[in-house]
């Protein structure tokens, strides 16, 4: 066999294998969502089993998962449209202004685990009496959100042209103006990625809205928890509340994947 051939039979085989890897546990948590508790443990019904949608009526009805669907979408929302219009500038000024210290420090709060920060989160919330709202939660997420954005489009600024701007400035403009009338309408796909993953790590955050919610402001990943007993786990509901979770952004994932991948290589050949 041709180096060429094998190659390509190997890159086919290991296609296969990571698809597999990835695909697997989402194919068995949508066919857990249809089979009861007691087909979920049976061998035997692994492949072969009768399809229920008791475990969706459960979540969507009596759980209250309608609720929890709006308020994680409102968080989500809020926390990145907050994190866009702070964020944005930041980036601009950094990114024109060789700003490379703040942009290290944003790069710090980036990788600072949030666990470190919860216990102090909640002792100032709790004495300012914000614990249990929803805009406590939004300015939690933020933590995860605004410096995703601004490492982002820290990137995607640095590889556009500065002559654009500075024939802006020379035709009367100010700085503010060519950022809002040139900059960010060329911007668009980098915006579109740093908004698509900050709402998406927002969707998916468990830890802050465990701590920092209540009843009334429980987002989806919390309440999935609720299924999460002290002797036994309702697999069935954990599945179905689970695929409820994941689709959504799946979807969201499929159509717009595009954008992502151009946003987060924009900045990778400057210079």
């Amino acid at each position: 066999m041709r180096p060429r051939a094998a190659y390509r039979v190997f890159r086919v085989v290991a296609l296969t294998l990571v698809v597999l890897v990835l695909v697997a546990p989402l194919l068995w948590m949508i066919s857990a969502s249809l089979k009861t508790n007691v087909d979920i443990y049976d061998p035997d019904k692994a492949l072969a089993f009768s399809p229920t949608l008791a475990n969706y009526a459960k979540v969507l009805q009596q759980a209250n998962y309608v609720e929890f669907i709006v308020n994680s979408l409102w968080v989500a929302f809020a926390a990145t449209v907050a994190s866009l219009v702070l964020g944005l500038p930041a980036a601009y000024s950094m990114s024109r202004f060789n700003m490379r210290k703040s942009a290290l420090v944003v790069l710090m709060a980036r990788v600072i685990p949030g666990v470190s920060l919860l216990v102090p989160w909640y002792y100032v919330f709790s004495n300012l009496k914000m614990v249990g709202g929803f805009g406590v939660l939004i300015i939690s997420h933020m933590f995860v959100s605004l410096p995703l954005v601004v490492y982002i489009m820290m990137g995607y600024f640095d590889s556009l042209p500065a002559e654009l701007e500075e024939a802006a400035l020379v035709d009367g403009l100010t700085h503010v103006g060519a950022f809002r009338r040139i900059t960010l309408p060329l911007s668009l796909p980098g915006i579109a990625t740093a908004g698509i993953l900050s709402f998406i790590f927002s969707w998916n955050n468990f830890m802050f809205a465990l701590v920092l919610s209540d009843a009334d402001t429980k987002t989806l990943p919390v309440a999935i928890f609720d299924f999460v007993g002290y002797a036994s786990i309702d697999w069935g509901g954990l599945m179905a509340a689970a695929t409820v979770v994941t689709l959504p952004i799946m979807v969201i994932a499929l159509f717009v994947q595009k954008y992502v991948v151009s946003g987060l290589t924009a900045g990778a050949t400057k210079g």
